[in-house]
């Protein structure tokens, strides 16, 4: 049971604190395929740096907006928080997809397999 509970564990791709860096901004800007937020996000749980630099550009890109829209009352900090949760919820979506497509997947080749064995039981043990 232990090895199927390991097959189904998804791995997370590691990122260098570069790479981090530049998945900033195509971050900020919801430009990132989902397994690319999910290493994202995995190294800013470890990295105190890049959640810094995170934060920076965050406050950088919606200050600016709000300078556009001429709104000032915003909450920067929370809105960086709340978007870091929905990214963390989209991942776990994401994953709970890819567990659902493997398992149907897996459900549907050991069906091929016992209709061919069944159609092999009929011709050779008529």
């Amino acid at each position: 049971m232990a090895g199927f509970a390991n097959t189904l564990h998804m791995e997370v791709n590691t990122v260098t604190c570069q790479e981090a860096e530049r998945m900033v901004t195509p971050y900020i800007n919801d430009n990132l395929s989902g397994e690319e937020v999910d290493a994202f996000l995995h190294h800013l749980e470890t990295c105190k740096n890049c959640q810094e630099e995170l934060e920076i550009y965050f406050m950088v890109d919606v200050g600016l907006k709000q300078l556009d829209r001429d709104s000032g009352a915003f909450d920067i900090a929370g809105a960086l928080k709340e978007r870091i949760e929905d990214s963390y919820a989209r991942v776990g979506r994401l994953r709970t997809l890819k567990t659902l497509s493997y398992a149907v997947r897996t459900l549907a080749a050991m069906a091929v397999a016992v209709t061919v064995l069944l159609q092999f039981r009929i011709w050779l043990w008529p």
